[in-house]
């Protein structure tokens, strides 16, 4: 008696199987109805998608009429278009959502009542004031290195400047500018800082209310101070 080899007698189930599948889906198909109604108001019906009908929904009927599922209308190319911007659009206010909630989690856990939000705002605020300090003794000392340069450019009133206090007086005039630029600089840090605590601060209040994490709207940002550079060039009077 001749066997079949065990490979082969797998094939053959798996193969058997595969046709039993394709014999049911047409088998089903053959049981499914497709209708709508065209632009002109006909209810129209088919054993397959309607062309007639890509424009609009269809429905897909049980030979009993049960109804086993609807076929979306296929969107025009300006349709997708603005589908997929409504999906992006939706996808940057979950995101935005999830990053308020993280945030607001953030401030809770590092402020969990006032006195400690205020600690945290003088902290911030003490750095950017010692830099301030800082640009301002360094505009005395420029000030104090002009005076003998200006005492020296008297001599020559009406008179060409030698090269080297002509030069050691532009490069005070101009280390001072960039130090005024570094003061403003610093000056309007410290006030954005100030909004900044300010409005975590006002957020803070309402989530220590009992307000939920990300129901406020967009998370305020980071009060993280940058510090300017203070210029610290120095100028010697000609002849020293």
């Amino acid at each position: 008696m001749n066997r079949q080899p065990p490979a082969l007698r797998t094939t053959a189930a798996a193969l058997a199987g595969l046709l039993l599948a394709c014999a049911a889906q047409a088998q089903q198909a053959a049981r499914q109805v497709f209708t709508c109604v065209d632009a002109g108001g006909r209810t129209l019906t088919s054993d397959r998608l309607i062309a007639q009908c890509m424009d609009r929904e269809q429905r897909v009927l049980a030979r009993d009429g049960t109804l086993i599922r609807i076929v979306p209308p296929q969107l025009t190319a300006d349709e997708r278009a603005e589908k997929e911007a409504r999906e992006r659009r939706a996808a940057a206010e979950r995101e935005a959502k999830a990053e308020a909630v993280k945030r607001d989690r953030n401030l809770l856990q590092r402020y969990p009542d006032e006195t400690a939000h205020q600690k945290g705002r003088e902290a911030a605020l003490e750095d950017m004031r010692a830099a301030i300090k800082l640009s301002e003794l360094r505009q005395q000392d420029l000030a104090r290195e002009r005076k003998p340069l200006l005492e020296e450019a008297e001599f020559y009133k009406g008179k060409t400047l030698p090269p080297k206090l002509k030069q050691q007086l532009d490069a005070n005039d101009a280390a001072t500018t960039a130090q005024a630029d570094v003061q403003n600089n610093q000056k309007a840090e410290l006030d954005r800082i100030s909004k900044v605590y300010d409005a975590e601060l006002a957020r803070l209040k309402k989530l220590w209310a009992g307000a939920a994490p990300g129901s406020l709207g967009p998370a305020a940002p980071e009060a993280a101070p940058v510090k300017p550079a203070v210029a610290s060039n120095s100028v010697k009077p000609a002849g020293k």
